[in-house]
């Protein structure tokens, strides 16, 4: 995937718009591969970051865990609100604008996290640092490669969103050496420039491009009248407006990608230090790296290989189906059998890249596309605005459930996050449509 990064292109010159690439130099791959970088440094610093600048906070400045934890839910839940205006934003200001802005209140918001000195300070941080996550996040991979794909956008969403994968392998070790070594303030400070130059470029040269303004369209067919035609399907206009709120498609939608990120958040939270008494420190780093990688292979295969005209609210319940049957094998482990500690993790990795991708995939079957924007931005912040909150509730059935001097039994724990991956199911499922003919 790191390839991708190497085959973007030259900028855009005034002769290349006037005479357009041909077919063969599809302008939508290479915004791809920007996407990628995007999502590689949204995740790594918006969304990895934040746990790891916990510890730095707390041990630089003695504040209590539940302050400091208190601060990580703010700049969650203060990026779900934000969510909601991206739209907005975008259509007013443009997405490289709105992208530059965003990299550069997320830098600012985490040079705040390393400089606080008191409570007040490092919550004004969060301010910045949920605010400005949002437009590299989920929902502005999204609406970046919305108008480039139809048809190929579930293998255009996979290989994007899988940059949020690499982020978080590359990131979270890079934070925590960078820290030890600079200190918290000075790595804060070197990240965010570089954050802010690399997405700065990304905007300028391929963000800034739409394929109407390349004489191109969509998914680099030759005829666009007949690549709509080809990829029709039977949409929902979505209600205006706070009607949306009651529309039974879009809650289905919404709650099932809630429940299942709620699960899976709280489950990520937690299960490094459940695998360190079977696996010690260095194997359970291991087996959390396994997730990831499995993760990034679940997501790409059903990105590849999802039919123009499958189900795909089905295939998000097997998704979450496959997730269950890891936290019943985690169950079934009782913290003393490395073979199904070890499965339960590799069943449970294989949906963490799915639980993302799916749902704009489902929004974009089955909604109008002038809708899509609107549609994808509300699922996405309800579902940030809930896993916002699931490591402290996880974790505190976790400690109501532990046995064990080893801390490494947590049967309700496993339970749990089966019944809520089996909850997105039923979400899921209530909103399916009945095919006809």
């Amino acid at each position: 995937m790191p390839d991708l990064i190497r085959t973007l292109p030259h900028p855009i010159t005034a002769a290349s718009r006037e005479h357009p690439a041909p077919r063969t130099t599809f302008f939508g791959w290479r915004v791809v591969g920007a996407t990628f970088v995007l999502a590689s440094f949204g995740w790594g610093v918006g969304f990895y970051g934040p746990p790891i600048f916990l510890h730095a906070v707390q041990h630089a400045l003695g504040l209590s865990l539940p302050l400091v934890s208190a601060a990580v839910t703010a700049h969650f839940l203060v990026g779900a609100i934000a969510i909601i205006n991206l739209p907005r934003l975008y259509a007013h200001f443009g997405v490289g604008p709105v992208t530059k802005t965003g990299a550069i209140a997320l830098g600012l918001g985490v040079v705040g996290w390393a400089l606080a000195r008191e409570p007040w300070q490092l919550f004004l941080a969060t301010m910045l640092s949920g605010s400005g996550w949002i437009a590299m996040g989920a929902a502005a991979v999204n609406a970046i490669l919305a108008p480039w794909f139809v048809s190929k956008r579930p293998a255009a969403l996979a290989m994007a969103y899988n940059g949020a994968s690499v982020g978080g392998v590359l990131f979270s070790p890079l934070w925590v050496l960078s820290i030890e070594h600079l200190g918290f303030p000075l790595a804060a400070t070197a990240i965010a420039v570089v954050m802010a130059f690399v997405v700065w470029l990304l905007a300028d040269l391929y963000f800034a491009h739409t394929p109407a303004g390349m004489r191109q369209v969509p998914d680099g067919e030759a005829d666009l009248q007949t690549t709509s035609q080809r990829h029709a399907r039977a949409v929902t206009t979505a209600p205006p407006g706070s009607a949306l709120w009651r529309h039974r498609p879009f809650l289905t939608l919404a709650a099932a990608m809630a429940l299942s990120l709620f699960a899976q958040i709280g489950m990520i939270a937690h299960l490094y230090s459940l695998l360190v008494p079977s696996f010690g420190i260095d194997g359970a780093g291991l087996a959390m790296g396994s997730a990831t990688a499995v993760a990034v292979l679940g997501r790409t295969v059903v990105g590849w290989t999802l039919p123009p005209t499958a189900d795909r609210r089905l295939i998000a319940c097997a998704s979450y189906a496959v997730q269950i049957c890891g936290a019943l094998a985690l169950l079934a482990a009782d913290g003393s059998r490395p073979m199904l500690l070890g499965l339960g993790v590799l069943l449970f990795g294989a949906g963490i890249g799915n639980t993302t991708s799916l749902p704009p995939l489902i929004a974009q079957s089955e909604f109008a596309h002038e809708d899509l924007q609107r549609v994808v931005a509300r699922i996405v912040a309800l579902s940030q605005a809930a896993y916002a909150f699931a490591p402290a509730a996880l974790g505190l059935v976790r400690d109501l459930s532990s046995t064990g001097t080893a801390d490494s039994r947590a049967p309700w724990f496993f339970v749990s996050v089966a019944l809520l991956q089996a909850l997105a199911i039923v979400a899921m499922m209530l909103g399916r449509r009945r095919r006809t003919g």
